[in-house]
């Protein structure tokens, strides 16, 4: 019991990161995944777990040492038109999954409830705008961790349902891929879904909020921590867990739709009671109840997370007052710019694409923007001027440097497939 106080008080920011990164737009691809593809595409789970936890791990190092977000740190020390280049990115690509969210979240609760799906919208909308504006941080952040049980339902069914274990020891760990346009786009939409640009400067904000939690520091971008190794080893094992946790509850998501789904011959998950049927093995006629409470869970744990992971780099362009800690009267222009992409995210939902399609194309999107910030995320992490004596170590380098390179030469494969006339 001692130990896992002990183990709870190391986490933090980093498992919070984790557990936002199954939202619903993860659970739409990995779920997307499972039907059109069957087990063939497990061995993205365990592969891609090194990368998060390296890249995760620099964001996070990056912010703890230096006291500033990502934005922050490039506003001091590069050129602005890359400044302005990466949250220009991050921005676009969270406006959009924070408006997929929203709508995923209110198709997934009108199972429930017979009301209009823009009723519901709107009151989703509302309800996430109130959390995190007047929901002080300390008590958002602890309310953020129970959230993520909401996804065990995915566990619990693969174990109901009769599985192949044979194929899926083979397909986890031995990739077979076939370079066609239907493969890459799914391979770009889960790394897209998992090494995610707002986590990355969600993260490194979030060990900042932290550090002015400990008052380590008086205010966010102001001052230089003391950072021992201590701290940088706390960093890490939350990190692991999160991505650890992560990528467990994609492994079993991607495990049940397929041997729900894919054998039942639905490989397109395009609403939300195909993606709930998933779940009718373990919960019977409640399978739409588990599946809206897992969505909604989530839903509210991830878009806190991309308004504010926008918010953060945008007030540290301009160098405005910022942080979760602070009252909306201290921070208008922070909560504004909150406010400003929840709003624009409501009416994304507008356009005609269904909102489960539309959280599959957001990943999609946040595979093919990453690999440019994780260029610069490498340049800020091995700046011995900026990080002192905690530069990354060559294990960091060779992880980072791999997954940039695998996720630009997908992304440049996909793009005349996305410009075609098809």
């Amino acid at each position: 019991m001692k130990k896992l106080k002990k183990l709870l008080k190391r986490v933090g920011p980093g498992f919070i990161t984790g557990a936002a990164d199954d939202d619903p737009a993860g659970i739409a691809t990995y779920s997307q995944s499972g039907a059109q593809f069957g087990y063939h595409q497990l061995w993205t789970a365990p592969f891609s777990v090194p990368f998060m936890i390296a890249v995760q791990e620099m964001c996070g190092r990056i912010g703890l040492v230096t006291g500033k977000g990502l934005a922050g740190v490039m506003r001091h020390h590069y050129p602005k038109w890359l400044l302005y280049l990466s949250v220009g990115l991050l921005v676009f690509a969270n406006t959009i999954n924070i408006g997929a969210n929203l709508g995923a979240m209110a198709a997934s609760t009108k199972l429930l409830i017979d009301l209009p799906f823009y009723v519901l919208l709107v009151g989703f909308t509302v309800a996430v705008l109130a959390l995190q504006i007047f929901v002080p941080y300390e008590k958002y952040a602890s309310y953020l961790k129970f959230l993520t049980f909401s996804l065990f339902a995915y566990v619990v069914t693969v174990f109901i349902v009769k599985q192949n274990w044979t194929e899926i020891f083979i397909s986890t760990f031995t990739p077979s891929v076939k370079v066609n346009s239907e493969v890459v786009m799914n391979i770009v939409a889960i790394l897209g879904t998992t090494i995610s640009p707002y986590l990355f400067f969600w993260q490194a904000s979030e060990e900042v909020e932290e550090e002015v939690e400990h008052k380590k520091l008086k205010m966010m971008g102001q001052g230089i921590p003391r950072v021992y190794k201590s701290d940088i080893k706390d960093l890490r094992i939350d990190t692991v867990l999160g991505m650890l946790f992560s990528n467990i509850v994609m492994f079993f998501i991607m495990v049940t739709s397929a041997s729900t789904l894919h054998k039942n011959g639905i490989f397109s998950v395009t609403t939300a009671d195909q993606a709930a049927s998933a779940l009718k093995p373990v919960a019977g006629d409640f399978a739409f109840l588990v599946f809206a409470l897992g969505i909604i869970g989530t839903g509210l744990l991830a878009v806190p997370v991309l308004a504010g992971s926008g918010s953060y780099a945008v007030s540290e362009i301009f160098g405005w007052k910022e942080g979760l800690y602070r009252k909306f009267h201290n921070a208008r222009k922070f909560y504004g710019v909150i406010i400003a992409a929840t709003l624009i995210g409501f009416i994304v939902n507008l356009t005609p694409i269904k909102p489960f399609q539309m959280l599959y194309y957001s990943a999609v999107v946040n595979g093919m923007i990453a690999p440019i910030i994780l260029v610069l995320i490498l340049f800020v992490a091995n700046n011995k001027k900026i990080m002192g004596k905690y530069t990354n170590s060559k294990i960091s380098n060779t992880l980072g440097i791999i997954i940039t390179i695998f996720m630009f030469l997908s992304a440049l494969f996909l793009l005349p497939y996305l410009f075609s006339s098809r």
